[in-house]
C-alpha cells in the first residue's frame, strides 16, 4: 500500500520541487498569466531577464514536470502553461496531503460567483490605459447593461487618451466623456470597489506581478497588439485601432452573453479562457 502511494505521488513530487527552485516558479506564474497564449521564448526571457541558456533549462525542467507544453511555428518554439496538469497537481495536494478537506487546504470559494439581481465590477488592465482598455471599459459599459459596472487602468498610464482611440468610440456612437487614463494603483486599498473579473488586454501589462486582488476575482487574458504602436500612414494607424476594437467588441459580446449568475468559477473560468482562444482574430 505504500509503494502504490509513493507511485502515485511521484509526479506531485516532481512538480512540486519543480516548482520549488524561485526562478522556475517565477516563469511558471508569468505563463499561466498569459494562458491561453503561446508564447515565444525569447519573449518569457526578456520579460524574465533570464539568459537563453538558463531558460532553455528552466523550459524543459517545466516540461519534464508536464507543467507546460511546446510547439514549433515555423523557426520558432512557443510555450503555453498546461493548466490540466497543475488542476491534478492540486488534486493531488486536496486528495492525499489535505484528505479530501477542501476547508484546510482550498479556500478558494467553489460554488456559482453570487446571488442574482447585482452588479458585476469588471477591471480592464493595459499598460498605458489609453486605448484597448479604454476601448474595453466603453464596450461593457454599452453591451454589458445594469449587469456590469465596467472600469479599466494601465500598469504606466498615459496622461490622455490616444487621439484615434476616441475617433474610434465617437465614430461607433459611444459617449467619451466618462474616460480618463488611470493608475491601477487605484483599484487596490480598503476604498476600492470590490472586483468580480479582471482582465488584462496586452502582453506587456500580463507579464507584469500584480499584487493579489482582494475577494479573489476571476481573471482572464485577452491580449492583442498595441494599436498606439503601429506605423504608416493616418489611414494605416486608423485601420489598427478598428481591428482593436473589433477584436474586443466580439470578446465581450461573448463575455456579456455568459449566464454568469449561474456558472461556478471552474466553469465560468473556462469559459474566459475559451473567448481567448476563439477570438484570436484582430480582422
Amino acid at each position: 500500500m505504500e509503494k502504490e502511494a509513493q507511485t502515485l505521488l511521484s509526479p506531485l513530487a516532481d512538480q512540486l520541487a519543480t516548482l520549488g527552485h524561485s526562478q522556475r516558479l517565477a516563469l511558471f506564474r508569468l505563463m499561466v498569466r498569459r494562458y491561453p497564449d503561446q508564447v515565444p521564448a525569447g519573449e518569457l526571457g526578456a520579460s524574465l531577464g533570464v539568459k537563453p541558456s538558463t531558460l532553455s533549462s528552466y523550459l524543459a525542467s517545466l516540461q519534464r514536470a508536464g507543467l507546460i507544453t511546446q510547439t514549433r511555428h515555423g523557426t520558432s518554439l512557443l510555450y503555453t502553461a498546461e493548466l490540466d496538469a497543475v488542476r491534478r497537481m492540486f488534486d493531488g495536494l486536496l486528495g492525499d496531503c489535505c484528505a479530501n478537506r477542501p476547508d484546510l487546504c482550498f479556500p478558494m470559494p467553489q460554488g456559482a460567483m453570487t446571488v442574482a439581481n447585482r452588479h458585476y465590477n469588471v477591471l480592464f488592465i493595459c499598460t498605458g490605459n489609453s486605448a484597448r482598455s479604454i476601448f474595453a471599459e466603453t464596450l461593457l459599459r454599452d453591451l454589458g447593461g445594469e449587469r456590469f459596472i465596467a472600469y479599466s487602468a494601465g500598469t504606466t498610464p498615459h496622461s490622455e487618451l490616444n487621439p484615434f482611440a476616441v475617433k474610434v468610440l465617437k465614430d461607433k456612437g459611444h459617449d467619451v466623456s466618462p474616460l480618463y487614463s488611470k493608475n491601477v494603483a487605484e483599484f487596490t486599498g480598503p476604498d476600492a470597489p470590490q472586483l468580480d473579473f479582471v482582465f488584462t488586454v496586452c502582453n506587456t501589462a500580463a507579464n507584469e506581478v500584480c499584487p493579489p486582488w482582494e475577494g479573489q476575482p476571476v481573471s482572464g487574458h485577452w491580449g492583442m497588439p498595441d494599436p498606439v504602436k503601429a506605423t504608416g500612414t493616418d489611414a494605416e494607424k486608423a485601420l489598427a485601432f478598428q481591428q482593436a476594437y473589433g477584436a474586443l467588441r466580439r470578446r465581450i459580446e461573448a463575455f456579456v452573453a455568459l449566464p454568469v449568475e449561474s456558472l461556478d468559477r471552474i466553469a465560468l473560468q473556462t469559459a474566459i479562457d475559451d473567448i481567448a482562444k476563439n477570438h484570436k482574430d484582430f480582422a
